[in-house]
Formats: C-alpha cells, structure tokens, sequence
C-alpha cells in the first residue's frame, strides 16, 4: 500500500475559528459563487427573501438563510449552474423614524446598517453572489421601481380614487391597518387615528384576481396552507347584485348579497358612514344624529369596526328604500359594520338569516322576518301556488331563537315559496335581470392595492400634476425621480417632500405650463414584489431586465421565507409576475415554482402570568432553573419557549454562538434541530452537542491521514465486513440525496451524516479501500452542511481543488442489497433468536435453515410441527404441539 502524501502536519484538534476565516477568502478569491454567465447546465435560481437593513443580524435570518444555503451548494455539486444573490428590502419607516429620532438621513442609516448586515451575513460563510447585490433604496434600483410604475399606468392599472383611510392627524400620513393598536392609537405618535377620505393611488389588482385565484392549482412547489391563505383572501363568491330604490330621490342603493334567496326578509338597508348617498338619504330631523356617529366611527380603525367580538352600533338616516322584490319600504340605517371599501359600501339587512343582522336588528329593536325555515319544520305546511295567482299565499308563522342560516325550504318569499335555497338563488337572481333591478355578479374580496404612502423614505411616484393636462407621466429619459437629500425631519406636517417647492414645481412635460410633482410615495411592498427580476440581471443600466436573461433564470426554482408574508408579498409578486408578463417582458406565469415557510426560532423565557405588558417576561439568565421564580415578586413562573425577541430577554446573538462555536456548528445545530417548516427551540445543549459531532468526524479524518492508510481501487471480492460498510456509504448518499433533494428534511439527513460517521468509527475494516471510499464520501456529504470544515478536511485528504466543486455522489443499487439477512425464530409466535441467512433465499430455503438451526432444535426437538409459517426476509414462526 502507498500511504497518501500529507500536505502539512495535521492538528488533532477541531478549531472553526482557525479555518472559516481562510476559506472564505479562498472561496472569494476562487469566485466559487458567481453565476455563471454562459453555461449547458441546466439552471437553478436559489433564493432567501432579502432582509431589511435594521443593522443587527438575528437567528431567524441564520435559519432562513442557511437553509436557502444547502440547497445552493447540492445544487451546484449536482452539475447545475446556480444563482444565489442577496439583496436589501431598504425603504421604509424605520429609516425616517430614525432620522427625526437620531438626526441622521434616512439613507446614511440604511447603508450603514447594510454595510454591517452584509459583514455578517459573508461571515456566515453563504455562496453568495455579491455581485448581483442590489438595495431597493438606491436610485439605480428605484428608476426602476418607477419605470414598472408607469408600464402599470400604460396599462391602465395605475390609478387614483378617493378612499377611505386610516389617518395619523399628528404625524399626517396614512397608517396600515397594523399600524394601529387595539385601542385605534397610531403606533407612534399615539393619536386617535381617524378615518379620512384621500385620493390615493392604487393598483388594480381586482383585474387579475380570478387569474391569482386559478393558477393557485399550478404551483405544486408550494405548502397548501399558503395556497388556502390566499384562496381565501382572494375570497371568491358567486351572488346577485341588486338594487334597492331610495324614496325622494332618483338614486338606487346597490347591495352585493351571496344570498338572494334571503331577499324577502329584508327589513332594512345599511350603508358605509363614508357612502356618499348618506347625505343625500339623511333627513333634515336625523341630521345631527348622523353627523355626531360618523365623526365617532372616523376614530375607529378598520379592524375595530369589523371585530367580531365588538357589539355593531347603527343610526337611523330617517332615509327609506323600496325592496323592489316585496314593494314594502325598509327603513335605511348607517352602521359601523359596513365599510365603503368592501363590495358596494352598502348590505341589505335579513336578521332572520345573518347573525350579525340578528344581533343588529335585536339592538334596536327592527323586525326580525324568517323567510326560510328547515325542511322538517314545514314539512306540514301546503306550498303549493294558487291557481289565481302564482304565489303561495298563505303565511307562515315558523320563528327561530336565532338566525337560521342554513339552506333550507323558502316560506314567505312570494313566487318562490316552496323552493329549496339553491334553486330559489338562482330563480331569483334570473327575475331580478328580467324587471332591470338585479344580475349575477363574481365578486371578491380582494381589494384594489393602495400604494400611496405620504413618507419620504420611498420610490417617488413619476408622475406631474398638470392644470392642463391632468396626470403627466414623467419622461422615461428623465427617470429617476430622486429623492432629494437636503430634507428637514420633523416627524410633524407628513412628507417632508411637500415642503420643497424647488422639488414639487415643475414644468409639464408635455405643455411646459407651471406643474407639480407627485408628493406620495410608494409603497415598499412595490419594491419587494419585482426584486427577484433584477437580480440575474442587476447590473443592466439600459433595461429593467434582459428578458431572455429573466426567461432563462426564472422561475426562481427555490423561494425560502417566513409565513408571515403568505399573503401580501407572495401574492403581490404574482401578481407583478402577471402583468410584466402581459407587458411582453416575460414568457412566464408564476414567480416561485417551489416554496419553503421555515418555522421561527424560539428561546427559552419565563412567564409572570400575573404581571402585564413586557414585565411578564423574564430573561431565563436571571432564573433558577430547578425552581423558577420571579426574582423580584418570588411568584412562580411558567417556563416555555418563544419567538426569540428583545422584549422577551430570550434572544441570542448569532455571532455569541460563532464565537464560541464556529459557524459550521451553527449550521448544523439549525438543520437538525427542528425540521424547517416547524418552529425550532433554542437548545445551548444541542448546540454543544453538534459541536461534539463536528469534532468526531475531524478526529475521524485526521486519524484515517495520520494511519497513512491506502486509497487505492476497491478488490472486486470484498469481505462481509466490507461489504456492510460499503453497503452504509451508499445508504447515506442515498438517504441524504432524498432527504435534501426531495423534502428538505435537512434534520433527517444530519443523522444519515451521523449514522455514516458511526459505521466508519465502529468498523473493523479501517485498512481497506472501502474506509477510504467511506471518508471521502462523509467528507463531500457534509460540504453543503458544514462547508468550512468539509473544505478543511477535504484539503488535509491530499486535494488541491475545494469539496464544492466535487461532484455529488451517486449511490450504487448492487451496494444496497445485504448478501445476508437477520432471520428472526419464533416458537408459537414468541421470539426465541435470531440466524443469519442468505438476501436471496426462498419461502422454502427459509424453513430449511430455521429448521436446522440451533436456536429452532432447542424449542422443536421432540415436538409436533403443526404449522410453519414464513415472513419472507423477516422471520420463521413454528406452531408445534
């Protein structure tokens, strides 16, 4: 045998510290990450939803980004030219709430904290192209955002309504609904917000919704508990649309209803308090009335008007409608329940058949008429028309305790007494298109996009407002609009941008009259939902993109990211995906062909269940483990795990962990711990614990060097011991291979790693090929895992090219097949011992041998074999007498 040439002395002791560093500057300086420009290979575009620049590195980033990292890695060893960029989702509040906080400009804040964001993200050591980086906040990013802006307005899904908003009077800007607390304050100047109507901008997303909804089946890739979330957001309904004249006036109330058939027990209508028929069908005598509850209900945020648990307050507007079904006048109401953006701002009351009806109608006291009744309770009763008239005439007298909501039998509905719902919904809807009040409508609940945000930090809107010529698209040769740099924060008067005429004032491009600029911004939404586009092609000064360049990266093939952006992110950039696609610009319908929701990563706290606020949680390094109390009270606390935060003392800082344990072992303790789609607990002992197997398989490798073993070609004879090993290697290659490449079951596939490392550490065989083979494999198999130490070790072995530009092992079927089986005995069906057999033997050779063998004779001998039954490859059962 030839023993392998050690390039230097080895050290017997695993030290991360002494080898990250070096190999990821090898790396960098090898350009192992770069996407490949030109290439046969087939494609895989890997991806992390990029982060916002807040500066300071979390685990929930570690996880997310680790995982997207592993599949990187397999997928470039597997022969497929990869891309794996990063980016920074870098407008928004923060950045302008630091500036009026700390004094500095939004943009000094945001590139500082991505200059110390990327540092710890590349000493993480991830495969990523740092050359296709982009920052949303930068102008060669955001020309962009605003050129996309403007293909929308082209294409007539741009445009501006009035709407009603949740409205901050001391900062002056629109809130989110979740920028507003439980009590309807503004979550950062405290104020009571209110509702005000604006003209925004909006996108129209409604004309894609039933594309968004459809295509839902074509991605196979993604968790049907994302898919389900925006099926119901999109929130698809098949109903009738009706109209409910107004007494006094030449208007028409229009109701949207999924239950036409309820339409006879309507015993009054509602509108929005924004609707603007609630002036004109508000009598002289309700007046003030009216104006006190709508000055009341513009301090309540959305969510508070739509809560279920908060009891629905109405007025009456002394207004009054004709149900064009019935001919009978029902009384029009204003309530906080009904909101103008929803369907036609406007429902028709049926207490008897809606819950919050009944609730509304028993507040204040308004007729409560059953229209529909379950089939066993008028099973007594004669729905059968008159022959003078083609009604059921007679009435009937069937009440409920509480709205009845299920389909059933109509009573009192006129023509359509007698029918069963379905059919009477549909015979309903049909009368209504023939009298000209009502038609069948789709509707969803999906609304328009509201884009506008009066804040500074955001693309500007490229558009001019001109007294002559209206809504002025700006030049695409003028484009960007940049934000201008000399801004005074105040953190009062909204944008600040309103506030520099030398920036609003402007010439009309088309007619040179005098003209203003568009002070809103967008959304940051709007830059997160293209991003992906622009990073195959990041560098493009001409083009938003390459479209062959794009058409031949995307989809993107992996897409890893929280489930908390399940819905407004992910169906944002589908619907992007959509119309750039309807531009001409792609030749693709979806963004993500697959979808990974990791799960959060919790710490240990304690909870004070009898203090409030963020004073219930105690940091679990202030407390006695073995008897957990609260160390300023003595209370007891409860233990448990949660989402790791600052408010909650259970966070841990990534680079504490690298510090002491490296970065691989980080990795490892990640992709063990908890399978990625579910949450994972932060364990200090299972972190230790990947330490110690890191350090195993070091002293694994460095002792096969040490031993001077061969590494020659494998005999074509092998010994049982050999082939057992042999027969693990494959296993592994096998089991990791699916585990990562299938499910991403990356906890499963470090035990396969383990379970390797224990059939090389436990053999007997330590001076054959086949060791050798064994770790060489263990060494390529923990690359995309650990890729520091991998690369280490794989340099240590005598190699002068790194792991990752190593092939993926492929596993050999003959390998996987025992030449022998364990045989279990059983005598009357409990087991006695076990023999080795022969893989391939029959139903009979199997008896045979379990008959001749010594554990079988001990139980047998001198007996009656009444029955012998055989499991093949698993046991041998004898029933004697």
């Amino acid at each position: 045998m030839k023993p392998l040439e050690i390039p230097y002395s080895v050290d017997s002791r695993y030290n991360p510290a002494a080898i990250e560093e070096k190999w990821q500057k090898t790396w960098a300086e090898l350009g192992l990450d770069k996407t490949p420009t030109v290439s046969n290979k087939p494609k895989f575009y890997a991806l992390s939803m990029f982060p916002y620049p807040s500066g300071s590195l979390h685990m929930g980033h570690v996880r997310n980004y680790t995982i997207t990292d592993v599949i990187a890695r397999l997928k470039r060893m597997q022969g497929y030219r990869v891309i794996h960029p990063m980016g920074w989702d870098a407008f928004g509040l923060p950045a302008e709430n630091a500036a009026i906080d700390r004094g500095v400009p939004p943009a000094k804040w945001t590139y500082q904290n991505i200059t110390q964001m990327r540092q710890q993200l590349q000493r993480l050591g991830l495969s990523i192209d740092w050359e296709c980086e982009l920052a949303t906040c930068s102008p060669d990013y955001y020309k962009w955002t605003q050129w996309i802006f403007l293909q929308f307005l082209q294409a007539g899904l741009a445009y501006q309504k009035e709407a009603a908003v949740n409205w901050d009077p001391i900062d002056q800007t629109v809130l989110a609904n979740e920028q507003v607390d439980s009590e309807g304050r503004s979550w950062r100047s405290g104020a009571i917000v209110e509702r005000k109507l604006l003209r925004q901008w909006f996108f129209k997303i409604t004309d894609y919704a039933e594309e968004l909804l459809n295509d839902l089946n074509k991605l196979t890739g993604w968790p049907e508990r994302v898919k389900l979330m925006q099926a119901n957001w999109i929130g698809k309904s098949t109903g009738a649309y009706l109209e409910f004249p107004i007494i006094g006036i030449d208007e028409k109330i229009a109701v949207y209803t999924t239950r036409p058939d309820t339409v006879y027990g309507v015993s009054y209508v509602v509108l929005a308090p924004e609707h603007p028929l609630t002036k004109r069908v508000t009598t002289k005598e309700q007046q003030a009335t009216v104006e006190t509850f709508i000055k009341e209900i513009s301090h309540q945020s959305e969510l508070e008007r739509t809560a279920e648990d908060k009891p629905k307050r109405g007025v009456p507007t002394g207004g009054k409608a004709i149900n064009p079904f019935t001919g009978e006048e029902v009384p029009i109401w204003i309530a906080d329940y009904v909101l103008y953006e929803y369907g036609t701002g406007a429902v028709m009351g049926v207490p008897a058949h809606d819950v919050r009806d009944f609730k509304f109608a028993r507040t204040y006291d308004l007729p409560i008429d059953f229209v529909i009744a379950s089939p066993d309770d008028v099973a007594g009763f004669d729905l059968t028309p008159t022959s003078e008239m083609d009604e059921v005439t007679q009435v009937i007298q069937i009440e409920y305790n509480q709205a009845y909501t299920e389909p059933g039998i109509l009573i009192n509905s006129g023509a359509f007494t007698g029918m069963a719902s379905p059919d009477a919904k549909q015979a309903i809807i049909e009368y209504a298109e023939k009298q000209g009040f009502g038609k069948v409508r789709v509707q969803y609940r999906l609304r328009d996009w509201l884009i506008s945000r009066q804040r500074y930090w955001g693309a500007p809107i490229p558009v001019i407002h001109c007294p002559n010529c209206g809504i002025v698209p700006v030049p695409d040769k003028d484009l960007p609009v940049e934000l201008p740099q000399e801004v005074e924060f105040t953190g009062r008067g909204g944008s600040p941008l309103t506030q520099l005429s030398s920036w609003v004032n402007v010439p009309c491009p088309t007619c040179g009259t005098p003209a203003k600029r568009e002070t809103d911004t967008m959304d940051t939404f709007i830059d997160s939902s293209w991003y992906f586009l622009r990073f195959p092609d990041a560098k493009n000064e001409e083009q938003v993109f390459n479209s062959s360049k794009i058409n031949d990266w995307m989809p993107v093939d992996q897409y890893v990211g929280g489930i908390e952006h399940a819905i407004l992110h992910l169906l944002y950039s589908r619907f992007f995906t959509k119309v750039l696609r309807d531009r001409g610009l792609l030749n693709f319908d979806e963004p993500f062909q697959r979808l990974l929701t990791q799960g959060m990563v919790q710490g240990l706290t304690y909870l004070n269940p009898n203090k409030g606020g963020k004073d219930k949680w105690i940091p679990s390094n202030v407390v006695n483990a073995a008897d957990p109390r609260d160390p300023q009270t003595g209370e007891p606390l409860q233990r448990l795990y949660a989402t790791m935060s600052k408010s909650k003392g259970n966070g841990v800082a990534p680079e504490d962990v690298i510090s002491k344990y490296g970065v691989d072992t980080a990795r490892m303790f990640i992709l063990f711990k908890a399978p990625p789609e579910k949450d994972l607990e932060w364990d200090e002992a299972d972190v230790e614990g990947q330490f110690r197997f890191l350090n195993r398989v070091w002293r694994l490798v460095t002792d096969y060097i040490a031993a001077g073993i061969s590494d020659s070609k494998p005999q074509s004879d092998l010994t049982k011991v050999e082939k057992e090993l042999r027969r693990a290697i494959h296993t592994a290659i096998q089991a990791v291979t699916e585990d990562v490449e299938d499910e991403y079951q990356f906890n499963t596939a470090v035990s396969e790693l383990m379970k390797l490392s224990n059939a090389l550490t436990d053999t007997s065989c330590k001076n054959s090929p086949i060791y050798a083979e064994g770790i060489r494999t263990l060494v390529v198999l923990l690359a995309p895992f650990a890729p520091h130490i991998a690369d280490e070790l794989w340099q240590l072995l005598g190699e002068s090219d790194s792991v990752h530009t190593q092939t993926w092992p492929s596993f050999d079927p003959a390998a996987l097949v025992a030449d022998e089986i364990t045989l279990v005995i059983q005598i009357m069906g409990k087991t006695r011992g076990a023999i080795q057999v022969p893989a391939q033997a029959d139903k009979a050779a199997l008896e045979k041998y379990a008959r001749e063998s010594e554990v079988a004779q001990r139980y047998i001998e001198g007996k009656e074999i009444k029955k012998v039954i055989v499991v093949p490859g698993k046991l041998v059962n004898f029933v004697v007498s």
